[in-house]
């Protein structure tokens, strides 16, 4: 096997698939990593209503005939994915040969680690078999079940990435991805880094919004300017358990899911209007992440965010308000627009893998120790 894949691992163009919690889509990234971390395309590839229905019910028990779904689902993420690779090379003029591997995330659908056994598990969608019949190109996926097999989380795994693209000898520098769930980066000044999940992040607010107005998310928090934050829903939200929970933690939508907030809006906001409880997710998604900030942030003053999260200007104009002292912009002023730093990172990850190094932190995760992380699919 090592000697199978060393010309691949030689070459420095790397394609990262990456579709979140959010599940409005793929986004796709091919790097050069032979002179740091430079993204030469980027392309993206929405999900059809119909599968990100069944992505949706997928995240939850019950219904009928849950493996033959799943299966299904899998063989299509991969085509869409497929899909995403052809429009990255037919953009950028490149073959397929000329890509060492992509670095595949699937579709998160249960996200369960340390529980029920002790190990627990997380699961993604996404066939990377069919993908690399699809493409030619040889596939990382199954990213996060080593970690969880060590007794960590199985996420974040981006924090490692950040520290390299983001990280500055002698300062603390903060990252805050927010997708369909927010996590944080703090990359310490001597070197250390710490990651977590903070929290929801856009996937209550997305739902909310397609729920009552059609669209699949809130372009720019225009529809929660309009609404006014409910104090007692609010605060409900925020005495969920796992806000307090001390780090390493991670979640998803098996926490942060429709039935989550049903059952605070019956308990405090039954007659509330729409408008005012987008208000409201919106409030909850600011005040976890400056939380999240506030406690072990370890004074760092600059907040990068990416992620969908951060082209929501009222949104982040919320965070500059709950953080007063901290200079909040974008990784776009770094060098990576922000809705590529997460395929960015897979495709890191796949290298890591082709080159038999980790991809963990122990720190972030809480794993016994740094793994190399992946399944390889040969093209």
């Amino acid at each position: 096997m090592p000697n199978a894949i060393e010309p691949a691992a030689q070459r420095p163009l790397y394609i990262g698939l990456m579709s979140g919690t959010s599940l409005d889509g793929v986004d796709g990234v091919i790097v050069d990593f032979s002179q740091g971390t430079q993204v030469l395309q980027h392309a993206s590839c929405g999900f059809d209503s119909a599968l990100r229905a069944e992505l949706l019910a997928l995240n939850s028990p019950g219904g009928s005939d849950e493996l033959h779904r799943a299966a299904l689902a899998a063989n299509a993420v991969a085509r869409h994915y497929a899909q995403v690779v052809q429009r990255l090379l037919r953009a950028s003029g490149l073959q397929s040969g000329q890509i060492a591997a992509i670095g595949a995330h699937g579709q998160t659908v249960r996200h369960r680690p340390q529980m029920f056994d002790g190990t627990g598990y997380t699961l993604q969608l996404g066939n990377p078999a069919l993908l690399a019949e699809l493409t030619g190109i040889s596939v990382i996926a199954d990213l996060r079940s080593r970690d969880v097999a060590a007794g960590g989380q199985g996420a974040p795994l981006v924090p490692a990435f950040h520290q390299g693209v983001f990280g500055k000898p002698g300062e603390t520098a903060l990252v805050l991805n927010i997708g369909g769930i927010a996590n944080l980066s703090v990359l310490g000044a001597d070197g250390s880094v710490m990651g977590f999940d903070t929290g929801t992040g856009n996937a209550l607010m997305d739902g909310w919004c397609l729920r009552h107005t059609g669209q699949p998310y809130d372009a720019g928090g225009q529809w929660a300017v309009g609404g006014r934050v409910l104090p007692q829903l609010l605060a409900a939200m925020l005495t969920d358990p796992y806000l307090a929970q001390t780090p390493p933690k991670s979640t998803g939508r098996d926490l942060f899911h429709a039935g989550w907030l049903e059952q605070r809006l019956q308990q405090h906001a039954a007659q509330a209007a729409p408008m005012d409880v987008q208000a409201t997710l919106t409030e909850f998604t600011a005040a976890s992440c400056a939380d999240a900030i506030k406690r072990f942030g370890m004074g760092g003053t600059e907040l990068l965010v990416c992620g969908g999260g951060a082209l929501n200007t009222h949104l982040m104009q919320r965070l500059a308000a709950l953080l007063p002292g901290v200079q909040i912009g974008t990784t776009a002023q770094r060098g990576l627009p922000p809705l590529e730093v997460e395929a960015a990172a897979f495709a890191w990850l796949a290298r890591q893998c082709l080159l038999g190094l980790p991809g963990n932190l122990a720190s972030v995760t809480g794993a016994r120790g740094p793994r190399v992380l992946g399944a390889i699919y040969p093209a």
